[in-house]
Formats: C-alpha cells, sequence, structure tokens
C-alpha cells in the first residue's frame, strides 16, 4: 500500500512506537484528546503538545488537514501505522484516526524527546 498524500515525512519505526508509549503514559497520568474532530480543537487552540495521526485513515481526507494546521500552529506531529495502535494506545476499544496529547502528565521528557526527533527528521538531518 502506498503512503497517503498527507504524509510529509516517513515517521520512524522507533519514533512512531515512543509517540505510542507517550501516549498511554498520557492518557493515564495527563489529557488526551480522542478522534479528528477533538484532536483539530486542541491544535486550533494552540493546547497540543504532540499530535499522533494514523496512516490508514479512509478516507484520507478525514486527516488530511491536520499536518497543514500542525504545521501552521508550530504543534509537533507524528505518523503511525494503524488507526488501531493509536486506540489501543489510549485505552479505547476502538480505532482512532487521530489524538492530541493536552497534558503531558509523566510523559513529559518523552514528548519533548521525540519533538526534537521529528524536527531533525524534516530539517532532513
Amino acid at each position: 500500500m502506498s503512503k497517503p498524500f498527507y504524509m510529509k515525512f516517513e515517521t520512524p519505526t522507533e519514533v512512531a512506537d515512543a509517540a505510542c508509549e507517550a501516549l498511554q503514559i498520557a492518557s493515564q497520568t495527563g489529557r488526551v484528546r480522542k478522534g479528528t474532530n477533538e484532536t483539530t480543537k486542541a491544535i486550533e487552540r494552540g493546547i497540543a503538545k504532540l499530535v499522533i495521526i494514523a496512516e490508514d485513515v479512509e478516507p484520507p481526507e478525514v486527516v488530511a488537514h491536520l499536518p497543514i494546521l500542525c504545521d501552521e500552529r508550530k504543534a509537533p506531529y507524528v505518523f503511525v501505522s494503524t488507526k488501531k495502535k493509536i486506540g489501543s494506545a489510549v485505552g479505547i476499544d476502538v480505532p482512532a484516526a487521530a489524538v492530541s496529547i493536552v497534558e503531558e502528565g509523566d510523559a513529559a521528557n518523552l514528548i519533548k524527546e521525540i519533538s526534537k526527533r521529528i524536527d531533525a527528521i524534516r530539517r532532513g538531518k
């Protein structure tokens, strides 16, 4: 399967796994917003610390606006392979196309590290 058109960069597997781990920690000790609509609102309000977007969203237009919005609002974002991975990381029984961490909780250091790695990847280093 080819990558969706909205993916501006390839997220390495270890960064995607770290993002899922941060999501799991933040959902237990901080606060997360689940779903595309809630994620969009968090980005627009400037409270999203990390946005996680699934690659397998059908139709892709559902989440295609998120990377653009994140770039405008300077919110870090990563891509993970499946919606199911996001849903299970956040502790819900259904898949989620996108989530945002709005309060880091105990995942603050991990989120900073992920943000640094994503910045380096986007700059081509």
